[in-house]
C-alpha cells in the first residue's frame, strides 16, 4: 500500500501519541473524525500499524544498561535467544557478522551473566560488544 498525505499525517500524530483521540489528530491534520477512524482501520487491516505500543523511560522500568552485540554465528541461531527478555530487537545486517542485537538490562553484572550463557551456545563463533554510553534518540 502507498501511503497518501493523509494517511502519513494521520501516522506522524500516532507516532507522537498512540492514544491521541481521533477528533484531536482530525483537528492537527484537517481531516474529518470519520475519514481518520476509517484511514486507521484500513492501516491496521493491512498491516501498515502493526500495533500500538508505549514509549518506557529506561531508569524507571530499570533497563538502563543498552548493548549492541554483533553475532557471527557458523549454523542458524535457535529461536530461544531471540525471545530472551533482554532482547529488545534483532536485525540481520551485512559485513562481518550475521546480526545485531540490542539488548537492555539493570546492570553490567545481570549483562555479564547473560554474556557468558550466550557464549556457550555452540552456533556462536563471534561476538562484539558495544555499551551505550548516552541515549541520543530512540523511536519505536
Amino acid at each position: 500500500m502507498v501511503l497518501d498525505r493523509k494517511d502519513s499525517s494521520i501516522i506522524s500524530q500516532l507516532k507522537q501519541n498512540s492514544r491521541m483521540p481521533i477528533r484531536d489528530i482530525a483537528k492537527k491534520t484537517n481531516l474529518r473524525p470519520s475519514t481518520v477512524h476509517k484511514r486507521i482501520q484500513d492501516l491496521i487491516k493491512n498491516n501498515t500499524i502493526e500495533k500500538f505500543t508505549v514509549k518506557l523511560d529506561n531508569k524507571a522500568i530499570d533497563e538502563n544498561f543498552i548493548v549492541f552485540m554483533q553475532i557471527k554465528s557458523n549454523k542458524e541461531i535457535p529461536n530461544t535467544i531471540f525471545s530472551n527478555k533482554h532482547v529488545k530487537e534483532v536485525f540481520g545486517i551485512t559485513g562481518d557478522y550475521d546480526l545485531i542485537l540490542k539488548l537492555k538490562f539493570s546492570s553490567i553484572e545481570e549483562f555479564n551473566n547473560y554474556i557468558i550463557k550466550l557464549r556457550k551456545q555452540q552456533n556462536i563463533t563471534t561476538t562484539q560488544t558495544m555499551v551505550v554510553t548516552t541515549q541520543i534518540k530512540e523511536e519505536i
